[in-house]
Parts: structure tokens; sequence; C-alpha cells
């Protein structure tokens, strides 16, 4: 099965909602030491829900392509629903189960890692640093 395909790379290349907020209620930097990706994460929430997001993603295609899928649908996602989102890739990667259903089911596009466990990480990376940055304080 092959691990980059066209459908990753263009998800890798077009990463939205990329930059920095400069007042945000939380920004949360975290590296993978098995891969040397990094992201840092910059949300603004109201009653807990995302309002604004941005990132600046610094990974392989497989944790740019992670950081696209979930930017195209961050708002609006509360810790309930990015805890859930975390565990639902973290099974498919790591038991080869389903893929999170919509509007995440382009996490699909990365079942092909479940056989790379070095990219594990990467791809878990912007998901990490969401549920850290949705945690209650």
């Amino acid at each position: 099965m092959k691990l980059y395909t066209e459908k990753i790379l263009k998800l890798a290349v077009e990463i939205p909602l990329v930059g920095k907020i400069e007042k945000a209620d939380k920004v949360v930097s975290l590296r993978s030491p098995i891969c040397g990706s990094s992201i840092t994460v910059y949300i603004n929430k109201t009653n807990g829900k995302v309002t604004e997001f941005k990132q600046e993603v610094k990974a392989c295609a497989l944790g740019q392509a992670s950081a696209s899928i979930l930017a195209n649908n961050v708002i609006g996602l509360d810790i309930q629903g990015i805890s859930e989102l975390h565990r639902s890739v973290k099974d498919m990667l790591e038991k080869d189960l389903s893929p999170p259903p919509p509007p995440f089911s382009n996490y699909e596009l990365l079942r092909p890692a479940f056989e790379f466990k070095n990219r594990h990480a990467s791809i878990m990376l912007v998901l990490d640093a969401t549920r850290n940055a949705l945690q209650v304080e």
C-alpha cells in the first residue's frame, strides 16, 4: 500500500488556517522527538468550543495532511469532540480500526500509516496539541 498518495500530498500543501492569533486564549507547541515534526496551535474559544484556530506546522507530509484535515472542521469542536477524534485516529493507526466519521472521515487517507509506527506521532501531533489546548485548567 502506498504511503504518500496524491490526495495526501494535496492536503499537505493546502493546509488551511495557517498563521498565528496574536491574542489567543491558548497556545500549545508540541514536537515529536521521533521524527522532529513540530506544531503550534493558537485557539480562541467560547463556552469551551473553538471559535478561532490558527496553526504553524513543520512536519512531514503525513503530519501536514493531518493538520489540514483537522483545520477544515475544527471550528466548533470542544474537548469531548477533540478527545473522541483523537481516540478514533489513534485506534485507526494502532489497531487498524475504522476511521473517524464525517466530517473527519478524510483521516481514512492516512490509514496506510498503520504499518509505519514511526509516522504515527507526526499524524497525532495536531490532535495532541489541540486536545491539550481545549483541556480545562
